[in-house]
């Protein structure tokens, strides 16, 4: 009878496991919140074949701001990259980071470039796709999801998280709905700025759970000091996966831990049974990393404390040390604040859109200059001209009328459809603009998202094969290092 009453609690036991998933945020966002993206291939390349026995269930290793600063700042071609990912990653998915209509740059894309897009991100070796838009306007996510579909990648569309009186349980549930109606495989809770708090993790996630049938990852960052206890009690309601970041690069404005959320789950129903000896052996290699970013000014520490009134600021982790490297190149560090303060006004004004990129950029941006010029919207942006033109997507509440109309005068062109539906196709004209530079297929992508950033790339490319500076001529005047 004994032996009966055990045997029957142990498959109770078995059936109740539910164990967590794990995406690790190292090589893509991680380092993108704490060290503004500067972590370069070569540093990365040597720990994948260690990161590759770890069962993961993804590492988030490209898209986001990576494409951008691979190519702006260290001079890396970010298709090789991936491809150097595909090659040492024989058992892990590798998952990327969409921003909708966007892709990976700042004003929206046409149809056609969006898809080619997708098209070659897959054929390079990405298997999820993770697509938000920082309006969440569902509009700017289908043809990116369509896309993902027809290439069999995993399309994962992201709600970007935020606070606000119309953001209510009823909003994300409904968003929920349509997401997966829309031909998603599985939903993200984006909380990019540690937003959401542990209870109300509980009751998004139950909620989110009892209204679709897709997969639930929670992604957030330890800015505001609740992520570790926000994933625990997001868990135990019934989310799926966790994004966490390896412990050198964990916390402050990045992802909670992998190792402490691997402690916390391990001997119950959600044991994640990664094996701590080996995700120490990877923390001990990117220890070296972080701490000469500490030493070169590289990891800021203002990025790695805690700050609760992130609650009211809404800026996220990978906003927040940008916005530190942009007032220290201004001399302005003494400004973060007023800056800080700044935002929210000026997210208001523009309609209160969850503060992701490009949003947060746009809302950043604007804020700097409203502070350093002393008047606000004295100087406006390109971008925050589009947004109050309605060129980025719905927002969730109307534009502040008096900045609408200072920025945009009398007259203005306000638009209500989905802004790619006024953008025709653009691939045939791309591909003759740089048909001087292109090498592959994918330059032509390379440069629709960063025309001059592009250029400035393939000259450096083609000069490092020529070993011929383009600005001086010869190779007896100057060459690139190689």
């Amino acid at each position: 009878m004994a032996k009966s009453v055990k045997k029957e609690k142990a498959m109770v036991s078995e059936i109740q496991k539910k164990p967590v998933q794990i995406t690790e945020t190292i090589l893509r966002d991680a380092h993108q919140s704490l060290i503004a993206t500067r972590m370069t291939t070569d540093e990365m390349v040597p720990i994948i074949e260690k990161m590759d026995k770890v069962g993961y269930h993804a590492v988030e290793c490209w898209g986001g701001a990576t494409f951008d600063a691979s190519l702006r700042f260290l001079k890396e071609d970010p298709w090789d990259r991936l491809r150097k990912f595909r090659d040492g990653f024989k058992n892990t998915k590798l998952q990327m980071l969409f921003r909708g209509q966007n892709i990976l740059g700042y004003r929206p894309y046409a149809d056609d470039v969006v898809t080619y897009f997708v098209q070659k991100s897959v054929a390079n070796g990405i298997d999820i796709i993770r697509i938000f838009d920082c309006m969440n306007d569902i509009r700017n996510l289908q043809t990116a999801v369509t896309a993902s579909n027809k290439e069999k990648a995993h399309a994962q569309v992201a709600m970007s998280y935020t606070l606000g009186d119309a953001y209510t349980l009823e909003y994300w549930v409904d968003l929920a709905k349509r997401i997966e109606d829309m031909g998603a495989d599985s939903i993200c809770i984006k909380d990019m700025a540690g937003l959401l708090c542990p209870y109300q993790a509980t009751d998004l996630v139950t909620a989110l759970k009892e209204a679709t049938k897709l997969p639930i990852e929670l992604h957030t960052h330890y800015t505001s000091g609740v992520g570790s206890m926000t994933y625990l009690k997001a868990v135990e309601a019934g989310a799926d996966i966790l994004d966490t970041a390896i412990s050198p690069f964990a916390l402050g404005t990045s992802q909670p831990a992998t190792e402490v959320m691997v402690e916390t789950f391990k001997g119950t129903p959600y044991d994640t049974g990664l094996d701590q000896k080996l995700l120490a052996e990877i923390a001990d290699y990117f220890r070296p990393i972080r701490d000469e970013a500490l030493e070169s000014g590289l990891l800021n520490p203002k990025n790695l404390g805690v700050n609760i009134k992130t609650l009211l600021y809404q800026v996220p982790g990978g906003m927040l040390s940008n916005l530190t490297s942009q007032l220290k190149e201004q001399g302005a560090e003494d400004k973060f604040y007023d800056v800080l303060e700044e935002v929210p006004r000026v997210r208001k004004d523009l309609g209160e859109p969850p503060l992701v990129t490009p949003s947060s950029q746009i809302v950043g941006t604007q804020a700097v200059f409203n502070v350093l010029l002393g008047e606000r919207y004295k100087m406006t942006t390109k971008e925050t001209k589009d947004v109050l033109s309605g060129r980025y997507g719905a927002t969730i509440k109307p534009f502040n009328p008096e900045v609408q109309k200072k920025v945009l005068g009398d007259d203005a062109d306000i638009i209500t459809c989905r802004p790619a539906d006024l953008i025709p196709d653009e691939l045939d004209t791309l591909r003759k603009e740089c048909e001087r530079w292109s090498i592959q297929d994918e330059d032509v992508l390379t440069y629709a998202l960063f025309p001059q950033v592009a250029v400035d790339f393939f000259k450096f490319r083609e000069a490092q094969q020529t070993k011929i500076d383009p600005k001086l001529g010869d190779s007896q005047s100057g060459s690139y290092p190689v």
